[in-house]
């Protein structure tokens, strides 16, 4: 979800204001996406390389997650919504721990639609987090498969993206779902992410289809999920 930032400035206010614009779209393309028969939609909101931005972006990023669920988890929760946060807990403050811990605790029997907030996420340090738990199971070098590795990660129970969209312009994967998105497709538009609607949406997955997806192989008769 980028170009927040650059969406603000476009309008001479703080970058604050831009980021409070993408959770709008946040609202509005969770609502598309479960409409248009979507079942796991997984958003980018703060990596761990974000923690060298200014403090005070900090502060109102971490405000803004706080506020979309205290504003938005009702409502998730009665539209059968399964909420997963993707990330490290180490070094969050005890309040956000709080609001991770009751979202996903909350919604974690409802089944319709699976939304992951990668928060505090980074492919490499999820991938090093995954090897250090395999590691400790006592497992041998020799007997480690992917299936192995697969089983520590965020997304043990997830299923490989199909799609990656990025926002923006940007042309680069940026330390994002490194291991599962090994076969993904991947769109990139110009559209800052204030500005990304369901028509933008609908224009990713038809691209997206029109691919021939071959896994690898020589065959062009992969299936498209």
């Amino acid at each position: 979800m980028d170009g927040n930032g650059r969406w603000a400035q476009a309008r001479h206010r703080p970058r604050v204001f831009g980021h409070q614009a993408g959770v709008k779209t946040v609202r509005r393309i969770v609502e598309d996406a479960a409409d248009m028969g979507i079942k796991h939609l997984t958003l980018y909101s703060f990596s761990t390389e974000n923690w060298t931005r200014p403090k005070a972006e900090i502060a109102a990023l971490f405000q803004l997650l706080k506020k979309y669920v205290a504003d938005d988890l009702e409502t998730l929760n009665e539209n059968n919504v399964r909420v997963r946060i993707l990330g490290s807990r180490d070094g969050l403050r005890p309040d956000l721990l709080e609001v991770v811990n009751r979202v996903e605790v909350t919604t974690r029997n409802n089944t319709e639609f699976h939304l992951n907030i990668a928060f505090n996420y980074g492919g490499r340090d999820e991938i090093l987090r995954a090897t250090k738990a395999l590691v400790e199971t006592g497992i041998s070098a020799e007997n480690i498969t992917e299936a192995h590795l697969s089983q520590h990660l965020d997304t043990s129970d997830i299923p490989d993206p199909d799609l990656v969209i990025r926002t923006s312009g940007e042309r680069r994967i940026s330390n994002f779902l490194l291991w599962q998105a090994a076969y993904a497709e991947f769109v990139f538009t110009d559209v800052l992410w204030p500005d990304f609607k369901r028509a933008d949406l609908e224009a990713a997955i038809s691209e997206f289809q029109s691919r021939d997806r071959r896994f690898g192989n020589l065959s062009d008769t992969a299936e498209v999920a």
